[in-house]
């Protein structure tokens, strides 16, 4: 299977380079729409302004399309676990391709839809969809009434939730454009679900957002025999975005996500594509398809999760600045072995933090050259089995730092490269992160149209 899967993303990447020329040519303007290639960077939730005007139904094509090649090495300390720790041997090498096609409909006016596929990923070599929504900015219907079509707008189908801000700088599958760096952040805030999303923009530079969603990163329509119903997710954005002149924008954004009881929450464990950082700190003759995580850190909040996102974005001129503040709480489903059902335990509870800051500077024409340096650290009781020999929870540590520099060769490719260096702190002397730590070089061509 893997040949003929690996062909295709050849094929596809031939298809983006001798027809992406003719689709940009005919690429129709759509409404309230981020567009996917240089000019959706620093872009967040769609602006409510709009000044394309509705003709008729557009269907645009577009796609994203990424290679990396990577020289990192890792290591531990396998003193106390021995030869079960050893790590996966690395070598200098390409990863496999990673691919996406969207379809972005114009319905009507203020009526879009978008339809998300990954051509190919590592954790699914295969297609398949990642999911779709339509948006609804105003209400031809109703002959467009002006108080929605000036604040209100409404989001509704199988799509990522609007949590946090650095979801919009993160790289999805084949779709790295938007971010400057190789890497996406250790705990990665990332799922879909199946919900809807009220925005409200009562004054300028204001929005706020309530949304409702299934909790479940799939349809799950199963009656619960253990007198536990599944709660939905509920969900809260406020954000201030200003540009008090040419040079200076200022914006600060806060979410909180709440979930009362799911079968299985993944917030932290939603994106099903895999990470840039092939296999390290994974073990000797791990399977990289299920283990396509490499580098990040799902705390295994699968229940009673609580979080809260906080992130300020400053810009002056050519510098920029982007952080990241947020803390997490909840617990693991356990299984009780009478009942066979799964059940909330309280001694299971934990919290998690993390914190990060990029700071990058754009220079030359429309920015197209940029540098800049990451840092990224989580930390807390990482793991429900990570306990000391009273039964608390360990507090452990990752702290990670990429240097990085790209050049945007046109709007629609970006070539960058980074030098990552991680490490694991205060982990258990039985698990491969005893003393684990990786470090390297990760080039990177993104294409995005």
């Amino acid at each position: 299977m893997r040949p003929t899967n690996q062909s295709a993303v050849g094929l596809f990447g031939v298809f983006f380079m001798l027809f992406t020329t003719m689709l940009l040519a005919q690429r129709p303007e759509i409404q309230y729409f981020r567009t996917w290639d240089q000019d959706g960077v620093n872009v967040f939730e769609p602006a409510k302004n709009n000044s394309v005007e509705f003709t008729g139904i557009k269907v645009r094509v577009g796609g994203a399309f990424s290679q990396q090649f990577q020289a990192l090495s890792h290591s531990n300390d396998t003193t106390f676990a021995g030869a079960s720790a050893k790590l996966y041997g690395l070598a200098p090498g390409f990863n496999l391709a990673t691919a996406n096609l969207n379809l972005d409909v114009q319905l009507g006016d203020g009526i879009r839809m978008c339809l998300e596929n990954y051509m190919s990923s590592h954790h699914h070599q295969e297609f398949w969809v990642k999911g779709g929504y339509i948006q609804v900015d105003k209400l031809p219907m109703f002959n467009n009434p002006e108080w929605f079509t000036n604040y209100v707008r409404v989001k509704m189908g199988h799509f990522q939730p609007n949590f946090g801000d650095q979801q919009f700088r993160r790289t999805d599958n084949g779709n790295a454009m938007y971010n400057p760096f190789v890497g996406n952040y250790i705990m990665d805030a990332f799922t879909t679900e199946i919900g809807g999303e009220v925005y409200l923009f009562p004054v300028d530079n204001i929005m706020a957002m309530v949304g409702l969603s299934t909790g479940l990163i799939k349809d799950d329509i199963k009656e619960y025999t253990d007198g536990k119903q599944r709660a939905p997710s509920v969900y809260v954005k406020l954000a201030y975005d200003n540009n008090f002149s040419d040079d200076v924008r200022f914006r600060l954004s806060g979410s909180f996500m709440a979930n009362a009881n799911s079968g299985r929450n993944t917030l932290y464990g939603g994106d099903r594509t895999g990470s840039r950082y092939r296999a390290v700190m994974e073990l000797a003759g791990a399977d990289l398809t299920s283990k396509a995580f490499s580098g990040r850190w799902n705390p295994g909040f699968s229940n009673k999760i609580m979080s809260f996102q906080l992130n300020p974005f400053v810009k002056f001129k050519g510098l920029e600045f982007f952080g990241i503040y947020e803390m997490v709480s909840g617990n693991n489903l356990t299984r009780n072995n009478e009942t066979g059902m799964f059940e909330f335990v309280d001694d299971n509870k934990r919290s998690v933090t993390q914190i990060g800051a990029e700071v990058l500077y754009r220079f030359f024409k429309d920015e197209q050259v940029y540098v800049g340096a990451k840092y990224n650290s989580v930390s807390g009781q990482m793991n429900a089995g990570y306990r000391d020999g009273n039964g608390d929870f360990i507090d452990a540590s990752i702290n990670r730092i990429e240097l990085g520099a790209g050049w945007y060769v046109t709007r629609n490719l970006l070539l960058k490269a980074e030098y990552v260096s991680q490490k694991y702190v205060d982990f258990p002397n039985t698990t491969q992160y005893y003393e684990g730590e990786f470090n390297g070089i990760v080039i990177e061509a993104n294409v995005g149209f």
